[in-house]
């Protein structure tokens, strides 16, 4: 295959990866607030609300606020999609292989993913209102408080597949080809939940959930950080909430939950590819159901003074233990 077929297919599939990642993500963002709903007794918005929201925001006046920075306050939007939308290039979806997931791994998604969140940082400090200045400045402090648990998290799965010998441990295409649940022993096992308990406290920070939204807080800081924003720019910035909630899912379930339908059940190419990526959506959607609207809708929000203490003592203690149980598991498993 040519250069320039290669280059073609890669736009192509970046193209259909970018669409389906704006449809789901607002398919997911949709059903997580009918979740939400019925777990507090309410009927709750339709499924679609997302797209129409979407729409009615994509129509109405773009304000820019008289003491921003125009050209920041505009340019933070669209950084925080596109490194959203790129952040999905790179993981698996099912049995599709990524456009770019030869190309980067895990510690590149890491390093993408601060990418929405420091635009976001930007625009409200560009934004010149008070209330943004501070959600900016809890943002950061967030992001101090999770960073350190994602690394013990990254770090520990692609160490014991290296352990156990297999090539390339950082690529999502290799962890999601080599499950750690059949690597490891008993001990590894807890090993591994612990490390999923600690990649399930980061989501809602990443997203900016309840009980991690205090840069937000409606409460406290009228909307913090997208206080000043409206129209085009508060549509860009609820798409890349949007492909953020399938990023997360996708790559939780593609380090720790990775297995296919076709894997298990024989079937033509073309289904177990179509069956593959509706399993995959399910699985996402499960995930993300527990670990950020049934956390949501039962826990009250964290003090900002609280943030990086839970981070730093509590779930970076317990991945350090899971990372611990890991190596103690390969050592028996060659002792044995």
């Amino acid at each position: 295959m040519t250069l320039t077929a290669v280059v073609g297919e890669i736009i192509l599939w970046t193209v259909i990866v970018s669409l389906f990642g704006l449809t789901a993500g607002l398919f997911l963002l949709g059903i997580d607030r009918k979740i939400a709903a019925h777990m507090q007794a309410r009927i709750g918005p339709r499924l679609r609300q997302p797209f129409i929201d979407i729409r009615k925001l994509l129509v109405k006046e773009n304000i820019i606020p008289e003491n921003a920075i125009p050209w920041l306050f505009n340019l933070a939007p669209v950084i925080a999609l596109v490194s959203s939308l790129v952040i999905l290039l790179y993981i698996p979806l099912g049995s599709l292989h990524s456009p770019l997931g030869m190309y980067g791994d895990l510690i590149l998604v890491m390093y993408l993913l601060t990418i929405p969140a420091l635009a976001t940082v930007a625009g409200g400090f560009a934004s010149g209102s008070p209330y943004a200045t501070v959600g900016a400045q809890r943002e950061m402090v967030t992001m101090i408080g999770y960073e350190f648990p994602l690394a013990i998290v990254v770090i520990a799965i692609a160490w014991r597949l290296w352990a156990a010998g297999v090539a390339h441990p950082f690529l999502l295409s290799t962890i999601a080809g080599n499950p750690v649940w059949g690597l490891v022993g008993p001990l590894g096992i807890v090993g591994v939940v612990l490390l999923l308990i600690v990649l399930a406290a980061v989501t809602p920070a990443e997203l900016s959930r309840i009980p991690f939204d205090t840069q937000e807080a409606e409460t406290e800081l009228a909307g913090g950080l997208l206080v000043e924003y409206s129209g085009r720019n508060l549509a860009l910035f609820s798409l890349t909430t949007a492909v953020k909630t399938l990023v997360l899912g996708a790559l939780i379930v593609a380090v720790f939950f990775p297995w296919n339908l076709s894997s298990f059940v024989a079937m033509p190419a073309g289904i177990a590819q179509l069956a593959d990526l509706v399993f995959f959506l399910f699985k996402v959607v499960l995930v993300m159901s527990v670990i950020v609207t049934l956390v949501r809708v039962g826990m009250a929000r964290f003090r900002i003074n609280q943030v990086v203490t839970v981070y730093w003592h509590t779930f970076a203690l317990i991945g350090l233990v899971g990372l611990l149980l890991l190596m103690a598991d390969s050592a028996l498993a060659g002792v044995l």
